[in-house]
């Protein structure tokens, strides 16, 4: 279902929409891999579903998958690469405190649509090789702090060229775990929670996402099988156009050994011990990483004060979509 704010004009033409989303691509890639320390690399769009590499998501999602008559199997689209990355930096004999950055398009059939949410997903994927002793909550905020300032410093430069853009973003970062949340607002979901929390604090990073919380139900649904639960969050904005918290980034330090064993169990996932992928991570042949995904047309979105994610990327919509937008005079791309 979405929702048009009353009133709601684009401060860009079209055109000028379009040439912003060039810019911002241009800029914030820059940013983030000079803020990191990543280089870019090419990514793959299917991988084999045998392999375990592909991200379960919440569990439910369905992946889109076909036969491959030139391979005699079967191949997924990605879902996203948190755990292909991982086992890239590998491959590719990364050091510690050097990473890797490519372009996520994903197709997520199950999705619902809003304002935020399309079938298509296309984000900023991300990861770096980092030291054991940096698998701390210390060392996650600090990174939460330099993608803030490449996507702020992103925004400083786009309103250079486009004055007309009002936007503002907080670089002041409150951190807060998602059990503090929930004491804090223990009759309210987590939407409301978050909302709640980030219309005062309007740049916010949730710690901790995917166990359980005292209430017995976790904040939100994470794979066991790439974040660490513990050392992991979402990065979100206050949105002023939509009047909400607006997820920009979920990010997090990977799982250990030690968490996956732990995590797996937890999630009722133990078949998954016996993928490739997980069997490698559980004897310690992959690398202690950090990494997430920031959403590109999420990120246009926020940056240029749009109300509907349809007016920066290119998907399908329902018929009530398509109509709402239509004689709210928003164009879909």
């Amino acid at each position: 279902m979405i929702e048009i704010p009353e009133g709601y004009k684009s401060q860009l033409t079209l055109y000028d929409t379009q040439r912003a989303i060039e810019r911002i691509k241009h800029v914030f890639i820059a940013k983030l891999c000079a803020a990191l320390h990543l280089v870019r690399v090419t990514a793959p769009l299917v991988v084999d579903p045998t392999t375990g590499m592909n991200d379960n998501l919440n569990g439910v999602e369905r992946p889109v998958g076909f036969d491959v008559p030139a391979v005699g199997a079967d191949a997924e689209v990605v879902q996203s690469l948190a755990k292909w990355k991982r086992y890239a930096l590998k491959r590719y004999d990364f050091n510690v405190g050097k990473g890797i950055v490519c372009d996520m398009n994903a197709i997520r059939r199950d999705e619902e649509l809003d304002n935020l949410h399309s079938i298509y997903v296309d984000q900023w994927d991300w990861e770096k090789v980092i030291e054991d002793d940096q698998r701390s909550p210390e060392y996650l905020r600090e990174v939460v702090r330099r993608i803030v300032t490449a996507i702020c410093g992103t925004l400083d430069e786009l309103q250079w060229y486009y004055p007309q853009l009002d936007t503002q973003l907080d670089r002041n970062i409150t951190f807060v775990s998602a059990q503090e949340l929930e004491d804090l607002y223990p009759t309210l979901d987590p939407k409301e929670r978050e909302n709640r929390f980030v219309s005062v604090h309007h740049t916010t990073f949730i710690q901790g996402i995917g166990g359980a919380l005292r209430s017995g139900k976790p904040h939100d649904g994470r794979s066991p099988d790439y974040d660490d639960w513990d050392l992991n969050g979402d990065l979100l904005f206050w949105d002023d156009v939509l009047g909400c918290a607006f997820e920009a980034s979920s990010m997090g330090i990977r799982v250990s050994p030690e968490s996956l064993d732990r995590q797996l169990s937890i999630a009722g996932c133990d078949d998954r011990r016996e993928l490739p992928f997980h069997k490698s991570l559980l004897a310690g042949e992959l690398p202690s990483t950090i990494g997430g995904g920031i959403g590109q047309s999420r990120l246009c979105m926020l940056l240029l004060s749009k109300a509907h994610i349809g007016e920066v990327q290119a998907s399908v919509w329902d018929s009530q979509t398509a109509a709402v937008c239509a004689e709210a005079g928003i164009p879909l791309l």
